[in-house]
């Protein structure tokens, strides 16, 4: 049997990339010139990078407020040992 080809409308839905439900509509371009453009302002962009990824050289900072932080496993004298 001959392979099915896919629809227009399966094609288009196989182009778009799967993002994060707060980036729904996020579009971004680079033109001839190397300028970069995107459908979202950068404050934006950084608030929501700022809320869901987790820098590790920012991860000890207490005075940042709202950020997620991650346990970082620090070795006692024990387990040196």
């Amino acid at each position: 049997m001959a392979k099915k080809k896919p629809t227009d409308s399966a094609k288009a839905a196989a182009d778009k990339p799967r993002v994060h439900k707060d980036l729904e509509g996020f579009d971004i371009q680079i033109n001839s010139f190397g300028e970069i453009s995107t459908s979202f302002d950068m404050d934006r962009i950084n608030e929501f990078l700022n809320k869901n990824v987790d820098d590790k050289k920012l991860r000890d900072r207490e005075d940042i407020p709202g950020r997620k932080t991650r346990k970082s496993k620090k070795k006692t004298n024990e387990e040196e040992e």
